[in-house]
């Protein structure tokens, strides 16, 4: 974990609070979701998975994030 203090983001329309200093990696994983298996949007824009290591989430980031679903017939 972070030893900043918490901020606030804006996840899939909703005002949450995070630890501060966290790369966008850590984000998901700190809100529950297994980031191999999600898409995300980082401030308006698809953020290739390549760029999330290096990604820092800052105060009122909004994220919308998908999560991938398989299926079939």
């Amino acid at each position: 974990m972070s030893d900043e203090v918490a901020i606030e983001v804006v996840l899939n329309g909703e005002q949450r609070s995070c630890p501060g200093g966290l790369d966008l990696e850590a984000t998901l994983r700190h809100f529950g979701y297994e980031p191999r298996l999600v898409v995300v949007e980082f401030n308006g824009a698809i953020l290739p998975r390549s760029l999330w290591p290096d990604q820092r989430v800052r105060e009122a980031d909004g994220l919308e994030v998908v999560t991938i679903v398989g299926g079939g017939f």
